[in-house]
């Protein structure tokens, strides 16, 4: 049985399409357009129209459901999940840069994983629930227990050090705000086996790496380092027992959150007398080197620490992006050493990063005490920095071919056009349905394609397409095979 031709007007498209050639430039009617709008909304209007209700005889209970993604979480049209995939691109080639390996961990994990003390944000702010198995479970709130996880769970089947890396999505039920949001992607970069400051010179330079990659300059982010060490000497020197060391940095990490006056009721009511709060809040405010060795001394492991890293700064060439602040502690209670945060310097935006040493979180979960550091980098901080700074690129869908058989019997050969140009590696729009040329060129110019390819009649009996370049102008009659 012989197809119908397309609207049994085939030779009417072939003088249609050689007078459309023949043109600079392809207008599409404006009479034209409003019809298919016009079009549109009557079917939009129709009550029996798709998604309008039901119609005669139908069920007339229409459950109704809001289509906003849940609060604090987002949907990725394309023009998103474009930025999107530029941004995770820029993060693999970093990563590949500086020599890391990529990992990826369950996004539900045992609800003990992340539970370790009493006071930490994070732990309040848990997805958690009990399975059908009875397990308490949870959605990864951060990367880096997953990522212990691993370590200790491949153990002497990996040899030290490990230069791992990971994008994953995290969960947080918190307050949403610009850049804060209740689910994000992060980018975590971990050594695992290097005791020296050394890993977190090479982590903070690949970070400043990324940065300088999308257009950012050290007068735009900066990062405020300082040691857990310094907290520990000062507790130290007013007989703090140690087992309150991580609550005294939960607390303190919220300073620049709460006033000072709730910081040093927190303090009060977990013990820390009001002498050590005093002095605690003098080391804080101390913003420079110099002013650490004074207080604390030379000898001490933090002030050592912290000179060398500077040191490695210099002579990496990235000195200008950093300085010491004592305020940062991190806001996590695994963190031992060396503690940073990236930050915009207009203030305008939470930190863009933050990352320092654990080194004894594997042994916290059962594993050897084995020295570890790494960040974190979220997704969507960075986003709105680039917005604001004009930095964001256009990223537009783009096609190589769009190939359009001018009858509904060349359905068949131009699918086999398309299949041979995909083979070779292009990216190619097949039109599916009964369109005039018109509305073809206008579908090209929309995606962006490059070129045109119609599958005719009388070029296809020669073994033949027609290829229109859609940027020149030029066309020519090709073999199939000659297609590249």
């Amino acid at each position: 049985m012989r197809v119908p031709r397309r609207g049994g007007k085939y030779e009417e498209d072939r003088r249609e399409a050689v007078e459309i050639f023949k043109e600079v430039e392809c207008v599409v009617f404006e009479q034209d357009t409003k019809k298919e709008v016009g079009r549109s909304c009557a079917l939009s209007a129709s009550p029996h129209a798709a998604g309008a209700g039901p119609g005669p005889g139908e069920n007339q209970t229409t459950a109704i459901i809001d289509v906003n993604p849940p609060r604090g979480t987002r949907d990725f049209p394309p023009d998103d999940m474009r930025l999107r995939t530029w941004l995770f691109h820029n993060f693999r080639e970093v990563a590949r840069l500086f020599a890391f390996e990529e990992v990826d961990f369950p996004v539900l994990e045992s609800e003990a994983l992340f539970i370790r003390k009493a006071g930490e944000e994070i732990t309040e702010q848990l997805y958690s629930f009990e399975d059908k198995g009875g397990r308490r479970v949870a959605l990864r709130p951060e990367l880096t227990p997953s990522l212990a996880r691993l370590v200790i769970q491949k153990g002497k089947s990996v040899s030290l050090p490990l230069k791992w890396f990971a994008i994953g999505q995290c969960w947080r039920y918190e307050r949403t705000t610009r850049g804060r949001r209740r689910e994000h992607y992060q980018w975590n970069m971990d050594i695992i086996g290097v005791p020296g400051v050394a890993a977190e010179a090479e982590l903070i330079f690949s970070i400043v790496t990324l940065f300088k990659r999308l257009g950012l300059t050290a007068s735009d982010v900066g990062f405020k380092v300082s040691s857990r060490k310094v907290l520990q000497a000062v507790l130290q020197c007013y007989s703090i027992p140690e087992n309150l060391f991580g609550e005294v940095c939960v607390i303190i990490d919220k300073m620049e959150k709460v006033p000072l006056s709730e910081i040093e009721k927190k303090l009060t009511s977990i013990g820390i007398s009001l002498e050590a709060i005093k002095g605690l809040v003098q080391v804080l405010s101390l913003k420079s080197l110099p002013q650490l060795e004074e207080l604390l001394g030379a000898a001490g492991d933090a002030v050592a620490d912290l000179k060398q890293l500077f040191i490695l700064a210099e002579q990496y060439g990235y000195s200008q992006w950093i300085h010491f602040d004592a305020s940062v502690v991190r806001g996590l209670a695994y963190y031992t050493g060396i503690v940073f945060e990236g930050f915009d310097r207009q203030g305008n935006l939470r930190a863009i990063c933050g990352g320092g040493r654990y080194d004894k979180l594997l042994s916290t979960f059962g594993g050897d005490d084995i020295p570890a550091c790494g960040f974190g980098f979220g997704d969507a901080v960075i986003i709105e920095l680039l917005k604001d700074k004009g930095l964001l690129p256009m990223l537009t869908h783009t096609v190589d071919d769009i190939v359009f058989p001018l009858d509904l019997e060349l359905q068949g050969p131009a699918a086999m056009v398309a299949s041979t140009l995909r083979q070779k590696g292009r990216s190619v729009e097949l039109v599916l349905e009964n369109k005039r040329l018109k509305w073809v060129f206008k579908h090209a110019e929309r995606i962006n394609a490059s070129r045109l390819i119609l599958v005719g009649d009388s070029e296809w009996q020669r073994g033949m397409v027609r290829v229109k370049n859609l940027s020149t102008r030029e066309e020519q009659d090709l073999k199939v095979d000659e297609l590249e």
